[in-house]
C-alpha cells in the first residue's frame, strides 16, 4: 500500500502517537522514540515511497501506520 496524499504534518502526528517525539526542527523535522531516529522532510505532499520508508524505519507495518493517522 503506498501512502499517496500525506503531509509532512500528518505523519508528524502519526509518529508521535506511536510514541515518537520532536527533538529537531527546520529544514526537516527529527524524530525520536529514544532508540531510533527518524528524519522526515518538511513538505505539503510526501513522496509515497519516503513515506513507505519512514513507517519501515519507525518500526511499524502499514497497517499499524493507517491506524494512527
Amino acid at each position: 500500500m503506498l501512502f499517496t496524499d500525506l503531509s509532512s504534518d500528518r505523519v508528524v502526528k502519526a509518529l508521535t502517537k506511536a510514541g515518537f517525539k520532536i527533538i529537531r526542527q527546520g529544514k526537516h523535522i527529527g524524530m525520536s522514540n529514544g532508540t531510533k531516529f527518524l528524519v522526515i522532510p518538511r513538505h505539503p505532499r510526501i513522496n509515497p515511497y519516503t513515506s513507505k520508508g519512514i513507517i519501515r524505519d519507525a518500526g511499524l507495518t502499514e497497517e499499524q501506520f493507517k491506524e494512527l493517522i
